[in-house]
């Protein structure tokens, strides 16, 4: 979208930050020369302090040619496909970079994915390796893909040998009934089997454009979970582009953000991990979200980024001990993956004593960033502004073509060099979300006059209600004026007089009590009579999330039987 004086170039770029240039030239790579660079500017840095042991660039950089070289040996060719079955650990970082060095294609798995999940993925992405760990949930999950799937060799990492001094000790005593033992049938093969063997790798040329380095699974905007085909330049880029954003407040080597988010999430994937590479930060690692933990390493390890979701926000906002915990370390926290409540933002900053939250945006298909508020001219509620070499467009949600007016609801699109290749061996699906080079991203929203964009909410989560288009994220923007909701989810219902209705399930603050005619009370002003929700249902326990702590609008439907 241009400005009237087209001299200008696009409209954002008058809002654009000072120190960042949209137009920056970025240069296609291989994504593992992101760690190459981090080795030889900062080999005596810290790469990451897993539960207090740590690694230096230089020891992961030894360790990841030593493993490429292994999977080498065992297989591992360019274009193999090689599924990380892991939490965020050591191993994830070091098997990561070790598959794009060779050639080979990561495939990010949850790690608690039941069997039917793993199955299905696996046979699409066509995996012939698998990653994971020796606890006794996931080796019983590979020994079924090993008999059940193509699945050619396990490689099993040991948790012990990841811990420090005492840790390692005490988790043989207290936690050894976790463990499982790895067969010796030949598919598996241990980690320690694959060191000691030198760096006699097998050069790999990378065409970084047309080469996939990640399949990235997603629902995408529609269906079925699809593999989105992320090349190496479209991660590089991606990196580069949110290091830009950062630039001025960075310092390269020496500073260090939390890694709570699971890397297996195209969030954590870049903006955690690959961004820490590519300026040698120190990762934090934690293996799984708790909060007493995390506000616990926050003030004592003192991090300088913080990106998370906003139910990770809301969660420390409101917890009863937020104030004895310091969070002045904090320079840039990054909200993404799921809409961030203006409530939860004035909240978590208010708590917190910093001003420090940005909102983001982006999805898989674009390796995800494509947004972000800058922290200099935050304006509130907006997702920002559009990322360097990112063009951001709003058709007509009807015929997909018709650019709409600045200030006018339509679908956001996406133009840029982080946009996906595609998805895996599904061209109908591809053609269905990319047209005329646009990434059709299911989102409905607008751009100011200033270039900002605001997101009002995912087509496929409107609710029409007799004909009329209710927005879920605008009814819980209202839910969350009142001082005591904690988390809201809106949602549609089947409704036999309006089609579809509206209902809301909302957890209050610990304490906190009030009844639902209270609550609709309160948004008699608040909302237009058709946005009402019909039914709020007050919960006393959380509300279902994600693995990745986004509120699911899926799961409570589930649990309240509206769906299957």
């Amino acid at each position: 979208m241009k400005n009237a004086n087209e001299n200008k170039g696009y409209i954002w770029e008058n809002s654009y930050p000072k120190n960042i240039d949209w137009q920056m030239k970025i240069e296609p790579k291989a994504l593992y020369t992101l760690l190459d660079d981090a080795i030889n500017n900062y080999p005596n840095s810290i790469a990451m302090d897993f539960l207090g042991k740590e690694y230096s660039y230089a020891q992961i950089g030894n360790m990841v040619d030593e493993i490429s070289y292994s999977l080498q040996k065992i297989g591992v060719i360019k274009g193999s496909k090689v599924g990380l079955f892991l939490p965020n650990s050591p191993y994830y970082l070091i098997f990561y970079y070790a598959i794009l060095k060779i050639g080979g294609v990561v495939v990010n798995y949850n790690p608690l994915y039941a069997k039917r999940e793993l199955k299905y993925q696996i046979e699409d992405s066509e995996t012939d390796f698998m990653i994971t760990m020796n606890f006794k949930m996931m080796l019983e999950k590979m020994a079924y893909i090993l008999e059940n799937t193509q699945v050619k060799k396990v490689v099993v990492c040991p948790m012990v040998k990841i811990l420090p001094f005492p840790k390692n000790i005490l988790f043989k005593i207290f936690k050894s009934s976790d463990l499982g033992a790895v067969p010796a049938d030949g598919r598996y093969i241990k980690f320690d089997e694959m060191m000691g063997h030198g760096h006699k790798l097998k050069y790999i040329d990378i065409d970084a454009k047309n080469d996939i380095a990640v399949l990235q699974y997603t629902g995408g905007t529609t269906g079925v979970p699809k593999g989105a085909m992320l090349s190496h330049s479209n991660l590089y880029a991606n990196t580069l582009q949110t290091a830009a954003w950062i630039k001025d407040s960075v310092n390269a080597g020496s500073d260090s953000q939390i890694g709570v988010l699971p890397f297996f999430h195209v969030f954590a994937m870049t903006v955690i991990m690959n961004l820490s590479v590519h300026y040698g930060l120190k990762i934090i690692a934690l293996p799984k979200f708790d909060i007493d933990e995390l506000m616990k390493i926050i003030d004592q390890k003192r991090p300088t980024y913080f990106p998370a979701v906003p139910a990770i926000y809301s969660a420390i906002a409101n917890h009863k001990d937020v104030d004895k915990y310091d969070f002045s370390s904090i320079k840039f926290c990054l909200s993404g993956g799921a809409p961030l409540p203006s409530d939860t933002k004035k909240l978590f900053e208010k708590k917190v004593k910093n001003k420090c939250l940005a909102e983001g945006y982006g999805l898989t298909e674009a390796s995800p960033v494509a947004t972000c508020s800058p922290l200099t001219n935050i304006k509130e509620g907006s997702i920002g502004v559009p990322f360097p070499n990112t063009i951001i467009t709003v058709v007509d949600t009807e015929d997909k073509k018709t650019t709409m007016p600045i200030g006018k609801k339509g679908e956001i699109c996406i133009e840029g060099p982080q946009v996906m290749m595609g998805y895996y061996k599904n061209k109908k699906a591809t053609d269905e979300v990319i047209i005329d080079g646009k990434l059709h991203t299911g989102d409905v929203g607008y751009i100011d006059e200033d270039g900002y964009i605001f997101l009002v909410d995912r087509i496929k989560d409107l609710i029409l209600v007799r004909g009329y288009n209710v927005y879920p994220r605008n009814v819980e923007e209202a839910i969350y004026l009142h001082p005591s909701v904690e988390e809201t989810i809106v949602a549609s219902v089947p409704d036999k007089e309006r089609g579809e209705t509206v209902w809301a399930w909302v957890k209050l603050k610990d304490e906190d009590k009030i009844s639902e005619k209270e609550l609709l009370e309160f948004l008699k002003d608040k909302l237009s009579p058709i946005e009402i929700p019909r039914k709020i249902i007050i919960k006393s326990e959380p509300l279902p999330k994600t693995m990745v702590g986004k509120l699911s609008r899926r799961d409570i439907l589930k649990q309240e039987g509206i769906i299957k």
